[in-house]
C-alpha cells in the first residue's frame, strides 16, 4: 500500500540540513537557526539533525501564507 505521495504507507522521509538548505536556497546556518528556534521541527540523530519532509512542507506553506498577506497589506496601504 502507498500513501498519497507515492511512498510506503506510514514511512516518514527525513532530509538532512544540507538538503533542506538546498531546497530552500538558504545557508545551512539559516536551517540550524530555524531548528533551534523551534520554527522547523527536527530530530536529532547522533550529532546531526534530520527534518521530516512533512515538517518542511508545512513550514514552507505557512511561510508562503505569511508573505502573501504581508504583500497584500502593503498593496492596500499604497
Amino acid at each position: 500500500m502507498s500513501d498519497a505521495q507515492g511512498g510506503p504507507q506510514g514511512r516518514v522521509r527525513f532530509l538532512t540540513v544540507v538538503e533542506v538548505a538546498d531546497l530552500m536556497r538558504v545557508s545551512r546556518m539559516t536551517v540550524y537557526r530555524l531548528v533551534h528556534a523551534g520554527e522547523l521541527p527536527a530530530v536529532r540523530v547522533g550529532r546531526s539533525f534530520r527534518v521530516p519532509q512533512d515538517a518542511l512542507d508545512a513550514y514552507l506553506r505557512s511561510s508562503a501564507t505569511v508573505e502573501t498577506h504581508a504583500v497584500d497589506e502593503e498593496r492596500r496601504s499604497s
